[in-house]
């Protein structure tokens, strides 16, 4: 099975504010560990994230890159591996195909890993965005309540999207997922 996962506010602390340096870019208490987890229960994990900042010229490429290099190596001392990360770097204006809730990031991974489809995968999210992408794409859902998590929660209490599991955070998901219990 296929996990997809937000970076910001899924993996990483996020407080609304653009990291813009590899610094800056810290792991949420228990996310790493729980993508290890995953990782050597037989789960591949994928990322999907929206990454504006550098349309809006608040880094570059190069620091993306070292990003994303921390958080595999990070990964990696626990055992697991990100199969890939897929990142729009548009500005919400552009209107392009990736950017989330549009499902082009996850059709992107799916294409990458020779996938048919993404029935049965499972896109956790911090927002409505991500949420709605990976439910577009022919994902399972769960929203995490940390990052925007909670925000987001209380908001789907006045419109909500169907079949959506919550979890305290990410390692509190995959406690439940590979334990077999229900969400």
């Amino acid at each position: 099975m296929l996990i997809i996962l937000d970076r910001d506010g899924v993996i990483n602390a996020y407080d609304g504010h653009y990291i813009c340096s590899v610094d800056e870019w810290q792991p949420l208490p228990g996310s790493i560990e729980a993508i290890g987890r995953l990782c050597k229960a037989g789960y591949k994990v994928a990322i999907a994230t929206n990454q504006s900042g550098i349309a809006r010229r608040y880094y570059d490429l190069g620091i993306l890159d070292a990003m994303h290099l921390k958080l595999k190596q990070l990964v990696e001392a626990e055992g697991g591996c990100i199969e890939f990360i897929a990142f729009c770097p548009h500005h919400p204006d552009d209107d392009c195909d990736c950017r989330k809730p549009k499902p082009g990031l996850l059709h992107t991974i799916q294409n990458a890993l020779g996938l048919s489809s993404l029935a049965g995968s499972l896109m956790v999210g911090d927002s409505r965005k991500d949420l709605e992408a990976g439910l577009a794409a022919g994902c399972q859902a769960s929203l995490v309540r940390t990052g925007n998590g909670k925000d987001t929660e209380h908001h789907l209490i006045k419109r909500p999207l169907e079949n959506i599991s919550v979890f305290e955070d990410l390692s509190d998901l995959v406690d439940n997922l590979l334990s077999g219990r229900p969400d």
